[in-house]
C-alpha cells in the first residue's frame, strides 16, 4: 500500500527559524530520485536549494512560491512507494496515531538533524497533536477520509523563472503566474517581464510581495530575507560597537605599475588582479603586526578573543542585497591565490549562490565603494568583528613628488573599529601599514 512522506521545510545549519519558499522545482505526480532539488527557498541570508531524501512521487505541494514557512513546517508530501494500492495522501498524521522521529539524512545545504513538526491547526478547529516531520504514514486497510485538495501553485503551475527575472517581477509588481515564457520550455524572461509591466500584457490579481499604489505613485516591499537580517546587523553592530574612523589618502602609483607588471607576466596568465586584489593582501599581513583589529569582543563571556587567523570577508552587492562572503584563511595565500579566490567569491555572489556557511565567521572585512566612483566612506562594523576597512575609487589627482606637483594615482581609505578592543593607536598603526603596502607593494617584503 502507498506509504507517505512529508518533507518538512529544514534549519539549513544557522538557526534560522523562517524562510521564503522562492520556486518549486517539481509539482504533483512528478517522479522524483535522492538527493534531487525539489525547491528552491530565501531565507535571511541568502537562497538555498534542498534536495529531498526519498524517492517517490510527490503527492502534494502544501505552499506556494512567495510565502514565508516557519522552519520544521510540511512542505511537501512524498508517496515512496508508489506501487502500492491506491489511497488518499493525508494533510497530516491523525492525531491518534503514535509519535515517531526519523533522522533526516545529510542533504546539500543542511546538516543531520531530527525534527518533529506539526501542521498549523486551521483557524476555529481543536489543535491536534504533534506529527512527526518525517514520519511514514501508510494507508489505513479500511477506506479512509478524503484528503483535502492538494494546495498546488495558483494557476495550476509553477512559473519558470531565474531568480533575478523573479526579482525583477516583484520590483515592477509583475505576477508571474499570468505570463507565458517566450523561451523554450515555458521560461519566463526579462524581456516577458517589462513587456507586462508596460501594459502588453495584463497581470493578473498580483500576489506579489511588492505592491504598486498607482494613487500615490508609491511601491511598498515587505522588509524580509537578506535585507531583514542586513538591517538588524547593522542596527545591533551601530549601537553595539562604539565605532571610530580614521582617514588615509595614498598615493597607490606604484601599486598600479605592479599591477600591469603582474598582468603581463606567465604566472598571472588569466588571472584577475584588482586592487582588492592588493588590498586583501596588505590587510593579511598588517594584521599579523596589530592583531587587535582580527580580534572580538565577547560580551557574554566578558573577554577579547584573538584569533590566529584572517577569515577576510568581502562586502558584495547582490540582488538580493548586501551580503558579505569570507575567504577562508586568507592570510596563507598568496597574493595569487587571493585573487583567484576573490574572483570566485564574487562570481557565486552575483549569481545569488553564496551559501549561508560561506557568509559565517568572518574576522575582518573589506568594503570596496570605489567600485561606484565614490572617495570613501564611513562603512558599519559587522557583528561579531572589530574592524572594516573601506576603499575608494582611485582617482588622477595631483600629488606633490620630491617638491614637484605631478599627476598621481590617489586611493582614500578609511577604517571603522570597535573602540572597545582597538584603541586609537592600534587603529592608526593598523591604517598606516594598510596604507604603506598599497603605496609600495615592495614593503611587503619586511613585513
Amino acid at each position: 500500500m502507498p506509504t507517505y512522506k512529508q518533507f518538512p521545510l529544514a534549519d539549513t545549519a544557522e538557526g534560522l527559524t523562517e524562510a521564503d519558499i522562492l520556486t518549486w522545482h517539481v509539482k504533483p505526480g512528478d517522479t522524483v530520485t535522492v538527493n534531487q532539488i525539489v525547491v528552491e527557498i530565501e531565507t535571511a541570508k541568502a537562497a538555498v536549494e534542498l534536495p529531498i531524501p526519498w524517492a517517490g512521487v510527490v503527492t502534494e505541494l502544501h505552499v506556494e512560491p512567495g510565502q514565508t514557512v516557519e522552519v520544521g513546517t510540511p512542505i511537501l508530501t512524498i508517496d515512496v512507494d508508489p506501487g502500492g494500492a491506491a489511497a488518499p495522501a493525508p494533510a497530516a498524521a491523525p492525531a491518534s496515531a503514535p509519535a515517531e522521529e526519523e533522522e533526516m539524512k545529510p542533504l546539500v545545504g543542511y546538516g543531520s538533524k531530527t525534527v518533529v513538526t506539526q501542521r498549523r491547526a486551521r483557524k476555529g478547529a481543536a489543535p491536534a497533536a504533534p506529527a512527526p516531520a518525517a514520519a511514514v504514514v501508510a494507508a489505513p486497510p479500511t477506506p479512509a477520509p478524503v484528503a483535502p485538495a492538494p494546495v498546488a501553485p495558483r494557476g495550476g503551475y509553477v512559473p519558470l523563472a531565474k531568480p533575478p527575472v523573479r526579482k525583477l517581477a516583484k520590483d515592477l509588481g509583475v505576477d508571474l503566474h499570468s505570463l507565458t515564457g517566450s523561451a523554450d520550455g515555458g521560461v519566463i524572461t526579462r524581456e516577458d517581464v517589462e513587456r507586462a509591466a508596460n501594459g502588453s500584457a495584463a497581470p493578473a490579481a498580483s500576489t506579489v510581495d511588492s505592491a504598486y499604489d498607482p494613487a500615490t505613485r508609491e511601491r511598498r516591499v515587505p522588509i524580509k530575507g537578506v535585507r531583514k537580517m542586513t538591517a538588524a546587523a547593522m542596527v545591533q553592530s551601530a549601537y553595539t560597537a562604539p565605532h571610530v574612523t580614521e582617514f588615509l589618502t595614498i598615493d597607490v602609483t606604484p601599486m598600479m605599475e605592479f599591477r600591469e607588471k603582474l598582468k603581463k607576466s606567465r604566472e598571472f596568465a588569466g588571472v584577475k588582479v584588482t586592487p582588492l586584489t592588493f588590498a586583501a593582501k596588505a590587510v593579511c599581513l598588517a594584521a599579523k603586526r596589530t592583531p587587535d583589529v582580527n580580534a572580538v569582543w565577547d560580551e557574554a563571556a566578558q573577554e577579547i578573543v584573538y584569533k590566529d587567523y584572517v577569515h577576510l570577508g568581502i562586502a558584495a552587492a547582490t540582488p538580493r542585497g548586501l551580503i558579505v562572503p569570507k575567504v577562508r584563511d586568507a592570510d596563507s595565500m598568496s597574493l595569487k591565490e587571493l585573487a583567484v579566490a576573490l574572483t570566485q567569491l564574487t562570481d557565486v555572489a552575483r549569481e545569488g549562490k553564496t551559501s549561508p556557511a560561506d557568509m559565517a565567521n568572518g574576522t575582518i572585512t573589506i568594503t570596496n565603494v570605489g567600485v561606484f566612483g565614490v572617495d570613501t566612506g564611513t562603512p558599519i562594523i559587522n557583528p561579531g568583528e572589530s574592524a572594516i576597512l573601506c576603499l575608494g575609487a582611485i582617482k588622477d589627482q595631483p600629488w606633490v613628488v620630491d617638491g614637484e606637483i605631478k599627476v598621481r594615482k590617489v586611493l582614500q581609505l578609511s577604517l571603522s573599529f570597535d573602540h572597545r578592543v582597538v584603541d586609537g593607536q592600534q587603529g592608526s598603526e593598523f591604517l598606516a601599514d594598510v596604507g604603506a603596502l598599497l603605496a609600495d607593494p615592495a614593503m611587503a617584503m619586511t613585513y
